[in-house]
């Protein structure tokens, strides 16, 4: 009985000290080697970098003129189609001018009877003078005439503004572009009567080439744009919503005369020629004013730029392959590119992707490639420093 025990008891201390040796060993030593961190590096460049101011405006038509009637009449004709591209002087519809030739021809008319009757008062006269001046006519009768000729001299002026008049009313039957540019809805159809004191009149004409737009900036800017301009023109960048898409470029027109207090803006004008017609009025864009560029700026990748509590930092490659955090300061981001006013020089190498997965001093891997994939996906995972 007590030799099995003894067995029992010599085989359980056996297999506890196994187990303490098994775990001593599996425990990591301080000495241990962790890993090289599998990184996306690149350079700090340094070129010729923009500096611009951001805003937010509104697109503005440079003139929008509503076609209205000078008379009334009904409309025979409609020549144009709604959105269709027009030119200064295209007809764009037409007034029944029946009664308004009527009304020239009935002048013209009267002007033709009171001239003969002042070519014959002129020839009255005429035979008259010479009579008076050998005594067979008197001088009431020469007066007489001379008043008949001035009275018909100033009908027949009178019936000349008559004329003109019919004449301005007949082309005022021919509704034509004052403007170029592009036609919006049609507010009246062909047959109905079309008068001076309709609203909406026929149809609005915009001009879209070129155009212009209203954007606001910060009143700080306000010394700086004011020095820009007096070295020359200033190039205005104009955005999609998303600021992904340039629509056109175009040169700064003017600052408005007030500073808006409310809001502590500026609100300024640019003018762009709009040819591909991809700024439509109304529409709200992003503009980027062009306020100088640096000849020599530093840049980085926008993501490679990290927030952390003390503010914006980067992970610079030093020599030896370990990544060391550096506080930078950043100057603008644009276009996925950030302008790093202090913090790095041209040349060094910085992690763009897999910062995530980085702490001082640690042990960086850079790669390159097929290899690029799997670095962004890895990057949300924490790396455990001992």
């Amino acid at each position: 009985m007590r030799r099995p025990l003894l067995i029992v008891v010599v085989v359980l201390i056996a297999a506890a000290a196994g187990t303490a040796v098994w775990s001593y060993r599996s425990i990591p030593k301080a000495e241990d080697k962790l890993p090289a961190v599998p990184v996306v590096a690149a350079t700090v460049e340094s070129h010729p970098a923009p500096i611009y101011l951001r805003g937010v405006g509104t697109v503005i038509a440079f003139n929008n003129v509503v076609i209205r009637s000078q008379i009334t009449g009904p409309l025979v004709n409609i020549s144009f189609h709604q959105g269709q591209t027009v030119h200064k002087g295209d007809l764009l519809a037409e007034i029944d001018p029946a009664p308004y030739k009527a009304q020239l021809d009935q002048a013209l008319a009267n002007r033709d009877r009171d001239q003969a009757q002042l070519s014959n008062a002129q020839a009255n006269l005429d035979r008259y003078t010479p009579l008076e001046a050998k005594g067979y006519a008197t001088s009431q009768l020469v007066d007489t005439q001379k008043a008949q000729l001035a009275q018909l001299q100033a009908m027949v002026k009178s019936d000349e503004a008559v004329i003109e008049s019919t004449q301005v009313n007949l082309s005022y039957t021919r509704l034509v572009a004052p403007i170029d540019g592009v036609t919006g809805i049609r507010q009246i159809d062909q047959g109905n009567i079309i008068h001076p004191t309709d609203t909406n009149g026929l149809v609005v004409v915009t001009q879209i080439q070129p155009i212009s737009l209203i954007f606001t900036l910060p009143e700080t800017t306000f010394t700086e744009i004011q020095q820009a301009m007096a070295q020359g023109p200033i190039k205005v960048l104009a955005y999609s919503q998303d600021d992904k898409t340039e629509l056109d470029q175009g040169k700064l027109l003017l600052i408005d005369n007030q500073i808006i207090q409310t809001t502590g803006t500026i609100r300024l004008r640019a003018t762009f020629p709009n040819a591909k017609r991809l700024l439509w009025p109304g529409e709200l864009v992003n503009a980027r004013l062009l306020l100088k560029t640096l000849p020599q700026g530093v840049t980085v990748a926008a993501g490679a730029v990290q927030q952390g509590p003390k503010g914006s930092y980067v992970y610079v490659v030093d020599p030896d392959g370990r990544a060391q955090m550096r506080p930078v300061e950043v100057g603008q981001i644009s276009d996925g590119e950030a302008l790093i006013d202090s913090g790095l020089k041209p040349n060094e190498t910085i992690v763009v992707e897999g910062q995530y997965r980085l702490s001082p001093n640690t042990e960086v891997r850079v790669v390159q490639g097929d290899d690029r994939k799997g670095v962004g996906q890895e990057s949300t995972v924490q790396r455990d420093i001992p």
